[in-house]
């Protein structure tokens, strides 16, 4: 095909390739967005006498961190139409009217947040991530879980609603905060996989000091104030116990459901139905134990049990017969160096060493959760009453 020599068609042609731009944080194409401000094409003004074309591009802050990457992937765009050669892109900042404009168009006229995934018509899965004790390695499994998911094409997105021991940062690797649209936030996206944590938002070392209404107030905003888009799967890393924030899950989304981590000693099992019965008490469904520390490979191939053996399977056969319904071992992750220091990086372990052990136990997991089906409990059926 040759390239369209009047500078107007040739814009046009631009601004169709612009297209293709996602936004790095909202993942929507930026035209769509209206962050194009401009496309102007100067015949013979590059090097080499061609059109020299400047993309004129509004950035929702001024501080978008991800400034490089939109410029990067711009002048790639604009590059792809046949005759461009010379590309500069010009950065601005969205105006009041356009910010206001962009939240419409994400959030819709609503007045006040809501919470996407507590409305009857949410297909997103809402699985919350749950322990007995600390030290069990719920916040590694939460980890992987998502980045595993997402590396299979689902939508992801993590919320760390452990405010007071928060480590999902650290895990994924996020080291930037949410960019501010007026009132909205849009989350640091790691892996494909949308991050929140209260540890974005927190200078290093400080501790958080809260009580229960404001752990609460917290969780309400990570849910309702921050831009998920259209998610697949949500995964929330709840702090360990049975306190205050197990009990704001079930409120704020009374459709999730609740996944337990334990590890093989009993001490641990033992603890790990407690916060299992939780969910009989929030009338939550627990769809699965996940068995972290299983065992250690040795090199002959046998397996060295360090913390026992039978906890998870034990928390499973406890919890069905407890919540009268089946309530399977999903999964048991051995111990494994790799998952330890991969995350230590902030590179799950699923993607930095997909073929070890813990890794392929993590990926089972993750795609027996991903292929279940949205229970029906919340969601609007779409029936009406027959008329008399």
């Amino acid at each position: 095909m040759s390239f369209p020599r009047d500078p107007a068609a040739l814009a046009d042609a631009v601004r169709a390739a612009l297209a293709g731009v996602l936004d790095p944080e909202i993942r929507r194409p930026i035209t769509e967005l209206g962050m194009v401000r401009s496309v102007e094409v100067t015949p013979g003004a590059a090097t080499g006498g061609g059109p020299l074309v400047v993309v004129g591009v509004d950035l929702t802050t001024a501080g978008c961190p991800l400034k490089a990457t939109l410029t990067t992937d711009v002048t790639a765009a604009a590059r792809t139409v046949e005759g461009v050669t010379d590309v500069r892109v010009d950065m601005g900042v969205m105006s009041a009217e356009q910010r206001a404009e962009l939240r419409t168009l994400l959030r819709g006229d609503s007045a006040e947040p809501v919470i996407p995934f507590a409305q009857p018509n949410s297909l997103t899965k809402v699985y919350a991530i749950a322990s007995g004790k600390g030290g069990v390695g719920k916040s590694s499994v939460t980890a992987n879980l998502a980045v595993a998911m997402a590396a299979d094409g689902l939508r992801v997105g993590v919320v760390d609603a452990d405010i007071y021991g928060f480590s999902i940062p650290r895990l994924l690797g996020v080291t930037q905060p949410p960019t501010k649209v007026d009132d909205m936030l849009m989350p640091p996206v790691a892996f494909d996989v949308k991050v929140v944590s209260i540890g974005m938002f927190v200078p290093a070392g400080q501790p958080v000091v809260w009580r229960g209404p404001m752990l609460h107030r917290a969780l309400q905003q990570f849910l309702s104030d921050v831009f998920w888009g259209d998610l697949d799967v949500l995964l929330l890393d709840l702090p360990p116990g049975t306190g205050d924030i197990a009990i704001s899950v079930a409120q704020l989304l009374p459709t999730s459901e609740v996944v337990v981590v334990t590890t093989p000693q009993v001490a641990a099992a033992e603890v790990a139905e407690r916060a299992g019965s939780v969910a009989q008490q929030t009338r939550q469904n627990v769809v699965g134990v996940v068995e972290n520390m299983s065992w250690l490979e040795q090199p002959d191939g046998s397996r060295l049990e360090l913390f026992g053996a039978g906890g998870g399977a034990r928390v499973a056969e406890n919890l069905s017969r407890m919540n009268g319904s089946e309530v399977p071992l999903l999964g048991q992750v051995p111990l494994d160096v790799a998952l330890r220091e991969d995350g230590d990086a902030g590179t799950p372990v699923v993607l930095a060493h997909p073929d070890s052990p813990a890794a392929v136990a993590l990926r089972g997991v993750a795609r027996s959760l991903a292929s279940r089906s949205r229970g029906l409990a919340g969601r609007s059926l779409g029936l009406t009453p027959a008329g008399r």
